[in-house]
């Protein structure tokens, strides 16, 4: 028996085919995009979709298909084959999920997939109930599994093509008519495929009339599927992606976006990376506000969208720290760009009537995804930008691989800061300080030591910075106190009557227990306060100085001496020399070595003027020359410290250089 087809409902399921295919393409977007909880949702509503899609061509075309006989569906048979689909569907997304797939992969999933579209059809072809037989011409039954399975693997090809465009586009809609064609060419074929003939003992009943119930159900449940998914979508992309993925106050791509750009690239080619961190920051934000510092970083995020092209973008990832990606980037072309963006960073800012200037400082890490962890990348180019700003901020920093073995070293000396004191591995080394008015020994001061088990002796200038920022400071600095009294002492009852200094970090008056401290040390040492002097940093002035003021106060009345060292080389105290309770102010080295300039000698003496009519020692430090000693002297100034008086050393050299006739 020969059936015919209704023209408008055939085109029907090839429009249902089209748009699931196209849903299914864009779903397929977000579940590579999507992590945890969502990327089971979109998993499962893209098997839904693309199922129920299949299914539904697969019914509205047989619902186009008339054979003049009362034809009616099993439930039962239909409800499997729709479930055959989905579940097939499914199983594939779900094998080639993963970020990256070999072919063994995209074979398993094109044959599940296929093999599920065959049974959804000849299962809905089981479902139907008439009142006649039903074979198969082998040959174009063939035909339709074949097609099935080239359309299945077509399909998952599509979808690993477009799954990291999020976007729609004309070449996706071209490849959901070629996936949408394809699926109405198997089900064609099957049905071409299929034989109604007469069974004797059948009465035939003629039927000119169509399911229409049936036909508008399935139409409207698969458009209503479409519409919910594409709302879903719409909504993920507009909204939800919006709150997630986008910074609320530049507008640029944030953190979430960097990390799912680095999770979904599949690319091979070398990629730049450029980590960019504004230099004065911090203090527009605590002298203006936060009001105009969030300004100021929107104003930063517009100049920085200027340079988002197709192949890089840009990202605010923190407070004030940017990331610009390049892909196919060199070093040439990495280079170029910082220097534009450098460019562009330091031009004025107006903002509420201020005119700011701020600059920026740029690391450069360049490399391959597949050959470096993305984390490596992103954490070389923060090692390079650190070290653009330890030269100068307002410059760019190519990552290197000596970088690296720093960055290695600090990592070590961090973790080994930790069981330093415990192991008795920090040691300290005194150095003299000379009156050359009376030409006597002024003093010592205490400069601590590491001996670092494997690493050798390490400078202080290393291991400081990284115990101030981690905190360690604060025990170590105790530590020193208590040796550097306890030295003190032992040197009385030596018949060495001589003060001590020791270091300060700011880190100590933050915790607001220096004062307690200070005293609990020297009623534990039973030292004279007056043989203590504690040295502080002009860099102070940047926290809260009223503070640091009160607590120098409570020092200064136990008696306990306070002095600045390396004055004039750090943040300006001059207006605050006044006001902070202090004894003396060091000279630091970078004087001493220029003396022969008469513009640096002409400061030093100003130095000194102010000094005095501030009731306050000057000490030099770095001297090494004679020449050094005579200028100083000349200008007023008659304090030294420097190795032409004596290097650092450690206390049982302390005696013998007592005991020599020193005199210079």
């Amino acid at each position: 028996m020969e059936g015919s087809y209704n023209i408008y409902i055939v085109i029907l399921s090839i429009v249902i085919a089209i748009l699931a295919s196209f849903s299914a393409l864009n779903i397929a977007a977000k579940i590579s995009h999507a992590n945890g909880k969502s990327r089971w949702f979109w998993l499962i509503a893209g098997a839904l979709v693309m199922g129920s899609g299949v299914w539904s061509m697969h019914f509205v075309g047989m619902l186009a298909f008339h054979l003049n006989a009362l034809v009616k569906y099993d439930v039962g048979f239909t409800l499997l084959s729709m479930l055959a689909s989905v579940i097939s569907s499914f199983i594939a997304f779900y094998i080639t999920m993963p970020k990256d797939i070999n072919r063994y992969q995209l074979v398993i999933g094109g044959f599940i997939m296929g093999s599920g579209i065959v049974t959804m059809h000849y299962v809905g072809m089981k479902a139907m109930i008439m009142p006649m037989g039903l074979s198969y011409d082998k040959t174009l039954w063939i035909l339709s599994a074949i097609i099935a399975f080239v359309a299945s693997y077509a399909a998952l090809f599509l979808f690993l093509r477009f799954r990291n465009q999020s976007s729609s586009s004309w070449l996706k809609w071209l490849s959901a008519v070629v996936m949408g064609f394809a699926i109405c060419g198997m089900h064609y074929t099957g049905m071409k495929a299929a034989r109604f003939h007469h069974v004797s003992g059948m009465m035939m009943e003629q039927n000119h009339s169509m399911d229409f119930f049936l036909l508008y159900g399935v139409t409207v449940m698969i458009f209503l599927i479409l519409f919910i998914s594409w709302g879903a979508m719409f909504f993920d992309r507009h909204v939800l992606e919006k709150l997630a993925y986008q910074d609320s106050i530049t507008g640029l791509p944030n953190r979430n976006e960097m990390n799912r750009f680095f999770n979904t690239y599949v690319g091979t080619e070398t990629i730049g990376v450029l980590f960019l961190d504004l230099d004065q920051f911090k203090a527009i934000n605590d002298t203006l506000g936060h009001d105009v510092g969030d300004l100021l970083v929107h104003e930063v995020g517009n100049r920085l969208r200027k340079f988002i092209r197709r192949d890089q973008q840009a990202f605010r990832i923190g407070g004030d720290e940017f990331l610009i990606i390049l892909k196919d980037c060199s070093l040439e072309k990495a280079e170029k760009l910082a220097k534009q963006v450098l460019q562009s960073i330091k031009e004025v800012y107006r903002i509420n009537g201020n005119e700011l200037y701020v600059t920026g400082s740029i690391g450069i890490s360049i490399g391959s995804i597949q050959e470096l962890n993305r984390s490596e990348l992103l954490k070389s180019a923060d090692t390079a930008m650190y070290k653009a700003k330890g030269l100068g901020k307002n410059q760019y920093c190519v990552y290197t691989n000596e970088m690296g073995i720093q960055e290695v070293r600090k990592m070590e000396l961090e973790k080994d800061l930790q069981n330093a004191l415990e192991h008795n591995q920090f040691y300290i080394v005194y150095q003299p300080k000379w009156n050359v008015k009376t030409n006597k020994l002024f003093g010592f001061e205490a400069l601590i030591r590491w001996n670092h088990p494997r690493l050798g002796v390490v400078s202080p200038g290393e291991f400081i910075p990284i115990a101030e920022e981690s905190g360690k400071i604060i025990p170590i600095t105790r530590w020193i106190i208590e040796e550097a009294c306890m030295q003190c002492k032992s040197w009385q009852s030596q018949g060495l009557v001589q003060p001590v200094s020791v270091n300060l970090s700011v880190r100590l008056f933050e915790t607001d227990q220096l004062t307690e401290l200070i005293g609990n040390l020297l009623e534990k040492v039973d030292l004279d306060p007056h043989f203590l002097e504690l040295e502080i940093t002009e860099s102070m002035v940047f926290y809260d100085i009223n503070d640091i003021i009160r607590q120098l106060e409570i020092i200064r009345d136990m008696g306990v001496k306070v002095s600045m060292d390396d004055f004039g080389t750090g943040y300006s105290s001059i207006g605050l020399l006044d006001k902070i309770p202090m004894d003396a102010i060091k000279l630091d080295r970078l004087f001493t070595f220029d003396l022969d300039n008469p513009s640096k000698r002409a400061i030093i003496q100003a130095i000194i003027l102010m000094a005095e009519n501030l009731h306050l020692e000057v000490i030099a430090e770095g001297v090494e020359q004679q020449e050094h000693i005579d200028l100083l002297t000349q200008l007023g100034c008659y304090v030294m410290q420097g190795f032409f008086y004596g290097r650092p050393m450690e206390n049982k050299e302390i005696s013998k250089y007592v005991k020599r006739d020193v005199t210079v």
